[in-house]
């Protein structure tokens, strides 16, 4: 690896994880080489007043603040950005679609000429979803809603075809193969639940805003999901 690719890559592996230092050993890993070259290469790197903080043995931080150039992409970077892009294309709402198209255009105008066929002919494909059921849910509503911390009411089927009305504060939307799951915590359930947004019916944007701070519901569900999985580690230990 020529020694400009190593000092953008270390940039890249120290901007990956922002509060926690990685330690010189993880960077030699990574790069496959050793130690002492990482060290130096560091040094030059603070020479060169990028913003780089820690030292031998406890690790290295990049400040926040400090970005490369929207140019700098690998061509692996590039491979995950189209690839991810073909994926939402083909399974996500409209709006997201054409944003993932906008995506892709965007990165093709602005790489160098040499990575453009990176973009323009990949070698990595996702095709369509097939057969894929109609959001009961405007998706793009339900993203500002998100992110805005603002309730959503609607009707819904379950499986057994069971109606329930729900009042629900939004968290996260999960895309799957051919459905999509509007995460909430549910005023009825007291809990958080996941709803198939296919099945959803007659929903009604409020603008009331839930009590919590969107950051917050997003923390307390993400712990949720880890006291989940400890559980059933803990089941299937016994």
């Amino acid at each position: 690896m020529r020694r400009a690719d190593r000092l953008f890559q270390i940039i890249q592996i120290l901007r990956r994880s922002p509060r926690r230092p990685i330690t010189a050993d993880a960077i030699a890993r990574e790069l496959e080489t050793s130690r002492r070259t990482v060290y130096r290469d560091i040094a030059d790197l603070m020479g060169q007043r990028v913003p780089i903080r820690g030292e031998a043995g406890t690790g290295y931080v990049l400040d926040r603040g400090y970005d490369l150039p929207p140019l700098m992409l690998t061509e692996d970077e590039i491979e995950v950005a189209v690839l991810g892009a073909q994926w939402v294309a083909g399974r996500a709402d409209p709006a997201l679609a054409r944003a993932a198209q906008d995506l892709v255009a965007k990165i093709a105008a602005t790489v160098p000429e040499r990575l453009r066929p990176h973009v323009l002919e990949p070698a990595s494909r996702a095709p369509p979803a097939w057969n894929a059921p109609v959001d009961g849910l405007d998706m793009s509503k339900t993203r500002a809603h998100i992110r805005a911390g603002c309730k959503i009411t609607f009707a819904y089927r379950d499986e057994s075809d069971r109606e329930s009305r729900r009042i629900v504060w939004p968290v996260a939307i999960g895309y799957f193969q051919t459905v999509r799951l509007l995460v909430a915590w549910c005023e009825l359930r007291r809990d958080f639940r996941n709803f198939r947004t296919d099945r959803v019916v007659a929903a009604e944007f409020l603008d009331e805003r839930y009590p919590e701070r969107p950051a917050i519901l997003r923390a307390r569900w993400q712990r949720s999901l880890a006291l989940e999985r400890r559980c059933r580690s803990d089941k299937a230990a016994t």
